[in-house]
């Protein structure tokens, strides 16, 4: 015998972060699209995959991190952060970019990602050829550039998407 719940797909990360639970009316609404809730599921785990060439999990997580807080995406930046401790970050990488001071980062090449990043979640136009680079001077090869820009615009679409189910989830409760 089959239940609803065991042929429902398990919570992503959308769902836990707008958050989103079974029976509300914006979690039915985005039931619609289920091979989009695979896509962007499939797409955050892709983008943290070993694998990657160029990027080390890490830095991938603290580009992440760094993003969600640029962008004020607080529930997405506090998932990343989480990962990155369970990943073990080190301390003072974290609280330097938790304190915004990039330049004060040892690692100037990470610094350079972190700055690259922010500035497209803000501005994507200045991902212009002087930013890319400015990648290639500090020691990314083109995989790694390749892959920074998608993590950056995946961050971006997630963020997005996230804020306008948490807009709509929170529409259903207003008076």
């Amino acid at each position: 015998m089959t239940s609803a719940a065991s042929s429902s797909p398990a919570v992503d990360l959308i769902d836990a972060i707008v958050p989103l639970a079974a029976g509300q009316p914006t979690w039915d609404v985005r039931q619609q699209r289920p091979k989009v809730i695979a896509a962007t599921q499939g797409s955050l785990e892709a983008m943290f995959s070993p694998t990657v060439e160029g990027l080390s999990v890490i830095e991938r997580l603290l580009v992440a991190w760094h993003a969600c807080r640029v962008a004020k995406a607080d529930s997405l930046a506090g998932h990343y952060r989480e990962r990155l401790v369970a990943e073990g970050a080190e301390p003072q990488v974290l609280d330097a970019v938790e304190r915004g001071a990039l330049s004060s980062l040892a690692d100037p090449r990470l610094g350079t990602m972190l700055g690259f990043a922010g500035r497209l979640m803000q501005r994507p136009i200045e991902g212009d050829r002087a930013a890319l680079q400015s990648l290639a001077a500090c020691g990314l090869t083109t995989p790694a550039i390749v892959a920074l820009g998608q993590l950056t615009a995946f961050l971006s679409y997630q963020v997005r998407l996230a804020a306008g189910l948490q807009a709509m989830a929170a529409a259903e409760v207003a008076p």
